[in-house]
């Protein structure tokens, strides 16, 4: 047997109050119309004591049939539909998109630069970033740390330029 749903939405079964279990009355009508099937396979006619002990049983018979083919339906109806869980991990960004992400751990802060400024490392961005030599010179900085010139690319000027600094 199958079940032609009256509303498909939330709101409009719980409006007309068909958010509950099945009624109970179908059952009631089910069990009804069994027992009137199974009184008309009586006749009549007086028969022998052996038909209608057979007639009774058929008739009990069949009351069970159609009792266990409607409580089966009932079950299958609210059965909750589970489905497994496979998480899928995201693909990489094509190397177009992704030579925009700069490595976060390369933010660092430079004393002999400036006292409230940070820049991101060149040292470390030829270690952790493949396109080092792709950046703007715009944003290149150079700097003298009391021993040698270093170089770092102000972060504020290639955000500007539409690269972001991403934690990987």
């Amino acid at each position: 047997m199958f079940r032609i749903p009256l509303h498909t939405s939330q709101s409009a079964q719980s409006a007309h109050g068909l958010d509950q279990k099945p009624n109970h009355h179908r059952k009631f009508i089910a069990l009804v119309v069994a027992a009137a099937i199974a009184i008309t396979g009586f006749s009549t006619a007086p028969a022998k004591a052996d038909e209608d002990v057979a007639k009774v049983l058929a008739g009990l018979a069949v009351l069970g049939i159609i009792g266990a083919i409607i409580n089966d339906a009932d079950d299958k109806a609210h059965r909750p539909v589970t489905r497994p869980y496979h998480p899928q991990r995201p693909k990489p960004l094509p190397p177009r998109i992704a030579r925009y992400d700069l490595p976060a751990k390369c933010v660092r802060y430079f004393p002999r630069y400036s006292q409230s400024k940070t820049l991101i490392g060149r040292g470390c961005l030829r270690k952790n970033y493949g396109y080092e030599h792709k950046l703007p010179s715009a944003c290149r900085v150079t700097f003298w740390n009391g021993k040698r010139n270093r170089t770092g690319y102000r972060p504020e000027c290639l955000t500007n330029r539409g690269y972001r600094i991403t934690r990987r």
